[in-house]
């Protein structure tokens, strides 16, 4: 997948946790840039890349 495509979707996904009105839809949007963060990482390593986003989904 492309890198660039997921780190839009990761930032769109930190941006709806901030905007959603109820506990659920921030849960939602929460687990969805977790996952995302999870395939940048695995992008990153596999392109010899360093760096994290261990607290994206704070």
């Amino acid at each position: 997948m492309d890198l660039n495509y997921l780190l839009y979707r990761h930032q769109v996904s930190l941006m709806r946790v901030q905007a959603s009105d109820c506990q659920s839809a921030r849960s939602a949007h929460r687990d969805l840039a977790r996952g995302y963060a999870a395939q940048i990482s695995t992008l990153r390593s596999a392109l010899g890349e360093e760096g994290s986003l261990t607290r994206a989904a704070c």
